[in-house]
């Protein structure tokens, strides 16, 4: 919980950004935003990418699914497993379309891993960027 900043290097470059991760609707959802930037380089644009995931409970109370969109258009839906001192996302298969994979890391109280993961079968997943995060800030709603 709480706020969050951090850099990262992978397919879109080096950069470096922010989220949040804090309780609403009564601590019923969680809601993670996120804000990042890489720079322009000699063949790539500047990319701004923003997005907005909602964490909720199955009926037992658990954070076990989320929903996902960004300003690029997409909107994913993840399933949520929690291996050791990680959070891991995977999204449903669809037709068509990549598997993506989140995982958040526990480093120690105050920093975390962040790895996004991109699979064309489900199985075998390839880095499309890692970082590492500090927190900055304490959560909002409790």
């Amino acid at each position: 919980m709480g706020e969050w900043s951090g850099e990262s290097d992978g397919q879109t470059g080096r950069g470096g950004g922010t989220f949040s991760l804090n309780p609403g609707l009564d601590n019923k959802i969680l809601i993670r935003k996120n804000h990042a930037e890489y720079p322009a380089t000699d063949n790539k644009p500047q990319i701004i990418h923003e997005d907005l995931m909602i964490v909720y409970l199955d009926p037992t109370g658990n954070p076990s699914n989320a929903v996902y969109f960004d300003n690029e258009g997409h909107t994913i839906n993840y399933a949520i497993a929690y291996p050791n001192k990680s959070i891991v996302l995977t999204s449903d298969k669809t037709k068509n379309a990549p598997v993506f994979r989140v995982t958040y890391e526990l480093i120690d109280n105050q920093s975390i891993k962040v790895k996004f993961e991109m699979s064309q079968d489900g199985e075998t997943f390839l880095t499309y960027t890692e970082g590492k995060c500090k927190r900055t800030g304490k959560s909002g709603e409790q």
